[in-house]
């Protein structure tokens, strides 16, 4: 008997979703950005694995390109580093990962505090 499903990989991926997820919050962000975030929420993977992620969701119109920045800085390769923002593409919706929406309501109330402290000290 043969199985039915589709040769090649699957389409769907677990850590795409998850960058879905995180980018509903954010707005907007880069790569590097994306992965540190990443990597407090879910399971621990690499730069290159998001970086795939978020170049295979470009080209499935999931994730938008939305800027292309050149910082300079001095850096351990040299004095500029290439940021490539990423923004939710307009089809693509989160499925509200309980996690995500955690950490960021933490985050945000964490900066709230923060705020509120020092306008009580100044």
């Amino acid at each position: 008997m043969m199985d039915k499903r589709p040769r090649g990989r699957p389409i769907k991926s677990e850590i795409r979703q998850n960058l879905i997820e995180i980018l509903y919050f954010k707005k907007k962000a880069y790569g590097y950005e994306l992965h540190k975030i990443y990597n407090e929420i879910f399971p621990k993977c690499t730069n290159e694995v998001v970086y795939y992620h978020l170049k295979k969701g470009a080209l499935m119109n999931i994730f938008k390109v939305e800027k292309i920045v050149t910082e300079q800085g001095n850096y351990s390769w040299g004095t500029a580093a290439e940021k490539t923002y990423y923004m939710l593409g307009e089809s693509t919706a989160p499925i509200m990962h309980a996690a995500v929406k955690e950490y960021f309501e933490k985050k945000e109330k964490q900066i709230n505090d923060e705020s509120n402290f020092t306008s009580q000290v100044s």
